[in-house]
């Protein structure tokens, strides 16, 4: 369908995002506030509110960053949830242990509260996906909260591994391992790897003339780059070796849009989803490692949106093709944002230690819709208008697919770590859960609640 003039220069606008602030956190995005735009002064979400609105939920996996333990100590050291973080992390670190050949002590790891480099990125995959099946054992443990009834689930680079392993695609000790045994390799090749946010203030980047760019580098044998994420349609991040990114800037003007530029982070990056991961054949590594895999994968419950793809996940029988692919492919996660708001999705738990850039990207584009539709109008336009789409599909098919963008100010973002720890949690739910604590050596995953012993 085409777009009249005023509807392409809105969504240009609204999908701009500050290039400058990547990687930072959410603006004015509270533990549980909506995610910018009119709604940030709204009511903090309750726990009757949190359960009421599952059905219309999303729960936002995070990625690797350059901080991975956010508040996952005070989660530890907690009267009530202590016990079963204690019993996640125990089994993820056995997992671990096992998966790389050294002794992994994910609780000591947390309460070194050491910072993240690359000599500890193997302790921050193990971490990121234990604290986030920590604390959806948590949600369903202490509150009773059936995770499984949300609308669906996606997540970012590491993200997508915990998505899959709650959607019970994977058990934790089938999937976990798969990517720890190539941490190692991972963080060594980012001695030489370096991050370039590549964007424009003018229309959008076109994916294909991108991929381009990258294939025209590389096909000069001087080293590999290629893009690891779409953020936005204006915006992806490339990773290249050596003088890579130098040569691609200069060659912007000849593959890319006028004004489109390239702003290096000053971080190193394990090149996860990229070509980068060829040198040690990592996608080869991951294939044979998947296909050693006992038993088919499961349907996913509830419904997972992959980033390798920008889709859900319908044919579990690609699961492990899909994976093969997480390593060496390009993160989608404008097009998994663009799905989940269309979705009807009016609520998104964000789940692992201190979540930014999910939150971070949704927080702009609300708020950049709502400064360029102006708050009044969108004020009037907004729930009448979401509203009415969900109730008269109708009126959604005479909009603009791309309509769903509009629901963005009206989302609300809850943190769930924070979400957490501002609950006033009586203290015999630490008894009574302290009687329904597993034998040891007994695993549980969200998947299996504990039960006496």
């Amino acid at each position: 369908m085409m777009m009249k003039l005023g509807d392409a220069r809105f969504f240009r606008r609204a999908t701009a995002i500050d290039t400058g602030s990547l990687r930072a956190p959410p603006e004015s995005a509270g533990p549980a506030s909506p995610g910018g735009g009119l709604a940030q002064t709204a009511p903090r979400v309750s726990e009757v509110d949190l359960k009421g609105r599952l059905p219309s939920t999303a729960f936002a996996f995070r990625g690797y960053d350059v901080t991975n333990l956010g508040r996952s100590l005070e989660l530890l050291e907690h009267a009530v949830y202590g016990p079963v973080v204690r019993r996640v992390l125990d089994q993820v670190s056995e997992i671990s242990t096992e998966a790389v050949g050294e002794k992994i002590d994910l609780a000591s790891y947390i309460r070194a509260n050491e910072a993240s480099s690359l000599a500890t990125f193997t302790h921050d995959v193990a971490t990121i996906v234990a604290m986030e099946m920590a604390q959806l054992q948590i949600l369903e443990e202490v509150f009773d909260v059936p995770i499984r009834k949300v609308r669906l689930s996606f997540g970012y680079s590491v993200g997508e591994v915990s998505a899959l392993i709650y959607g019970g695609v994977f058990s934790i000790e089938q999937l976990l391992p798969v990517p720890l045994g190539c941490c190692r390799d991972c963080a060594e090749l980012a001695a030489d790897t370096s991050l370039g946010v590549l964007f424009t203030r003018r229309g959008s980047l076109p994916i294909e003339d991108v991929e381009r760019l990258c294939l025209a580098i590389r096909g000069e044998g001087k080293g590999l780059i290629g893009p690891s994420a779409y953020l936005t349609p204006n915006t992806a991040l490339i990773l290249g070796q050596g003088d890579t990114l130098d040569r691609l800037e200069r060659a912007i003007p000849v593959f890319l849009p006028e004004k489109t530029h390239l702003r290096r982070n000053p971080n190193r990056w394990p090149p996860l989803h990229s070509p980068l991961v060829w040198q040690r054949h990592i996608p080869n590594r991951t294939a044979v490692a998947l296909y050693r895999i006992e038993g088919a994968a499961k349907k996913p419950e509830p419904t997972i949106l992959s980033c390798v793809t920008g889709s859900a996940l319908d044919d579990v029988l690609h699961t492990r093709e899909l994976l093969v692919r997480w390593t060496d492919h390009p993160q989608r996660l404008w097009d998994v944002i663009d799905a989940t708001l269309a979705s009807g999705v009016d609520s998104i738990i964000h789940v692992g230690p201190a979540p930014k850039l999910i939150a971070a990207t949704f927080t702009r584009l609300a708020n950049n819709v709502g400064r360029y539709l102006g708050n009044g109008y969108l004020h009037v336009l907004g729930r009448g208008l979401v509203n009415g789409m969900t109730r008269h599909s109708w009126l959604a098919r005479l909009l603009p697919s791309r309509s769903a963008l509009l629901r963005a100010p009206y989302v609300v973002h809850v943190m769930l770590e924070d979400w957490l720890l501002e609950q006033q949690v009586p203290r015999a739910t630490a008894v009574s859960l302290a009687t329904a604590t597993p034998e040891p050596g007994e695993h549980v995953t969200p998947d299996q609640p504990a039960t006496s012993a």
